[in-house]
């Protein structure tokens, strides 16, 4: 009787929502019928765009960029070893390569592949995305292999032996999940994944850490940490320093809010720093960078400060932490690298990047400015921090192509190892970074890349990019694809560093999350209208553009100042905020964005959510909505339903969705020329 009335009060609310919300079967992700209208909608769009002047000559450029054996082949350093993961025209799935740093340095490396994963998809029948590898230190033999299906985020891992070149037999395999994995010895893993009912969160990500020894069963694997089911996950590390190995573990709570634990004999101690803090493990020491002001004596450490401790004595309760490196005005640090002697800071003021080497000496750290070039982003990672202090740094910039040193800290010589091509024309081009005021007075930072003899007359065709989520910094980079398919063509683009992102420190992010997430909006509209203002475009001549975060950001602009715009693009978005956090990945964000099932919650969320503030009687801009059927962190229902519920309304708005690809453009090179191709067709119709 009990089940009989559930099952009906269930089916009545089921019916009751789909009243609410008749787009819900759209969030089927494989189902027959969301496929075919998936299908419907890409042969409607692709034909529209692909016929149009430019769009053939465009993808052919952007096939030859991704395709192209100029790019420069990043790599990590293993043993002796560089590998390498290469995609182009011949392996479009890619090969796992590796060389040494000596054939590295020629134009044309000798490299031997370990892995093809074309071959290995064409034997399995299975497009396989080469996901990475997690290799056991010290001597990195055996290594376990990450593979998607198709691109999404959850993946199959399987032990593989470098000598050989082949998977283990016996070893250590499990099947598709998200989740992590670390060596802790030769025989046994750390692991965690979807072990069966009950063992992941709300978000889909895994509870529990269990070690996995050696030819035993994964369903015999011990538990050795638990999260709740209310948080994220949980994640296991090892961090290998100064002949001493640290098994970690990083149970996520929320966005940017985390404890870390440490193992000490059969013990996971907990590391007690504050929660919203990023820890690691340094030549024995506690690293701590801060995200909120924090007083654990009689000193207040700021808010974006670096702190460090000797480990072993923070664990038996001493607190006095070392300063190592404390934010200014406008000056931030976006990340940290180890070398053997050297923390790397990466430093960004005003945007611009900074690099700054830091020293323990005679118990207190010393720090000394590396000379790079201005305006530009740098990126900073070491080679090997076990023997020597060596470093890659990139230096990019908008018109300048990428380019890739060896340094060494502690001097100020470096080699250039490698360069991008000129993908583009940017003879010309200007670079200026101008500011808006926000609705609150706060001055928000953006970039212009423009033709110098671009009229401000309000005629030129411009595309405003932005983010502002999670703390993620909107940078200056090179990118053959913005040049090629926009700015060679006469286009102005325009990167904004709107309140969300970590441009100018944890601050910059914490203002713009839940009820203040309007922030990050009004600093946009803020950069539109100031673009309009001072003549660099118009609103029949402006466009918005971005992706996932980007994706929302742009959908609650242009449903709320639709007089702004004239084209939209929205890639792989969260629109319906109604129902985030039931989808995917989606209740993990909840510390980002809220919880809609909260009346106070919503009652913020509602007023920007998109796809609730869409109207049929309103004027809106051309939107394009792009997204991937195998993306399995931000739902593809929420492009899909936004579309649909624009067309019923009769709006100008096209769909595009790849079959796979995961969280991205698409999974293969070919699949990502075509899908930028079919968005800066469609700008340039809109726009140009």
């Amino acid at each position: 009787m009990k089940r009989a009335l559930l099952s009906a009060l269930l089916m009545f609310a089921a019916v009751a929502q789909a009243q609410e919300d008749p787009y819900l079967w759209l969030e089927e992700v494989t189902g027959d019928k969301a496929l075919a209208w998936v299908k419907e909608q890409n042969a409607v769009t692709q034909p529209a765009i692909e016929s149009s002047p430019g769009f053939k000559s465009l993808h052919e450029r952007l096939l030859g960029i991704y395709n192209s054996r100029d790019r420069i082949p990043q790599v990590k350093k293993r043993g002796r070893w560089l590998y390498n993961f290469w995609q182009d025209e011949r392996n479009p799935r890619g090969v796992l390569r590796r060389t040494t740093l000596d054939e590295y340095r020629k134009k044309e490396p000798e490299w031997e592949t370990m892995i093809d994963i074309g071959a290995l998809s064409a034997e399995e029948n299975e497009k396989w995305v080469y996901k990475g590898i997690t290799c056991l230190y010290p001597e990195y033999q055996r290594c376990i292999v990450s593979l998607s299906r198709a691109g999404a985020d959850a993946v199959e891992i399987r032990e593989f032996d470098v000598e050989t070149r082949k998977f283990v037999k016996d070893g250590f395999r499990a099947s598709e999940s998200k989740g992590g994995v670390a060596w802790r010895d030769a025989n046994s893993l750390y692991i965690s994944r979807d072990f069966g009912p009950g063992t992941t969160t709300r978000s889909g990500y895994p509870r529990l850490v269990k070690e996995w020894a050696r030819g035993t069963p994964l369903s015999s694997a011990a538990p050795v940490f638990e999260a709740k089911e209310e948080d994220i996950g949980a994640w296991p590390m090892v961090v290998n320093d100064t002949d001493r190995q640290y098994d970690l573990v990083t149970r996520a709570i929320e966005t940017r809010v985390s404890e870390t634990y440490i193992r000490q004999g059969s013990r996971w101690v907990h590391i007690e720093t504050p929660r919203d803090s990023d820890v690691s493990v340094f030549d024995g020491m506690l690293v701590v960078r801060l995200r909120s002001d924090w007083r654990p004596t009689t000193r207040t450490y700021r808010a974006g400060s670096l702190i460090a401790i000797n480990l072993d004595m923070f664990l038996t309760g001493r607190r006095d932490f070392e300063m190592v490196f404390e934010p200014a005005r406008r000056v931030s640090l976006q990340d940290y690298t180890p070398t053997k002697n050297f923390l790397l800071l990466d430093v960004l003021d005003n945007v611009k990047g900074r690099v700054v080497e830091a020293r323990r000496l005679g118990g207190r750290w010393q720090l000394r400015e590396v000379a790079v070039p201005e305006a530009a982003s740098i990126g900073l990672s070491a080679v090997d921090r076990d023997d020597n202090d060596d470093y890659w740094l990139t230096v990019t910039s908008f018109v300048q192509p990428t380019t890739l040193y060896l340094a060494t800290a502690g001097g100020n010589a470096r080699e250039k190892m490698k360069s991008l091509p000129a993908f583009f024309d940017a003879k010309g081009l200007a670079v200026e970074q101008a500011e808006a005021t926000s609705r609150d007075g706060t001055r928000i930072p953006y970039f212009v890349v423009r033709r110098e003899t671009t009229k401000l007359d309000g005629n030129n065709p411009t595309i405003l990019y932005g983010y502002g989520g999670f703390e993620i910094s909107m940078t200056p980079n090179y990118s053959g694809t913005i040049g090629a398919g926009w700015l060679e063509r006469g286009g102005v683009w325009v990167l904004a560093n709107i309140r969300g992102g970590g441009e100018f420190g944890p601050a910059w992010h914490s203002v713009a999350k839940r009820d203040g997430r309007h922030r990050a909006h009004e600093d946009f509209i803020a950069v539109a209208e100031d673009l309009i203002r001072r003549g660099v475009s118009s609103p029949k001549k402006l466009g918005i553009m971005g992706g996932s975060q980007g994706g929302l950001l742009v959908g609650a602009a242009f449903t709320q100042r639709p007089d702004l715009f004239r084209a939209v693009v929205s890639t792989v978005p969260l629109l319906d905020m109604k129902r985030y956090h039931k989808l995917l990945a989606g209740a993990s964000w909840m510390g980002e964005y809220g919880n809609p099932d909260d009346p106070k919650d919503w009652d913020f969320i509602s007023k920007y959510s998109p796809y609730q503030n869409v109207e049929k009687d309103r004027k809106y801009p051309k939107v394009l909505f792009s997204t991937s059927t195998r993306d399995d962190r931000v739902h593809p229902g929420h492009a899909r339903k936004m579309f649909a519920k624009m067309k019923e309304q009769g709006h100008d708005v096209m769909y595009f969705e790849y079959l796979e690809g995961g969280h991205a453009a698409g999974a293969l090179p070919a699949q990502q020329a075509y899908t930028w191709a079919l968005i800066y067709t469609m700008f340039w119709n809109e726009l140009g």
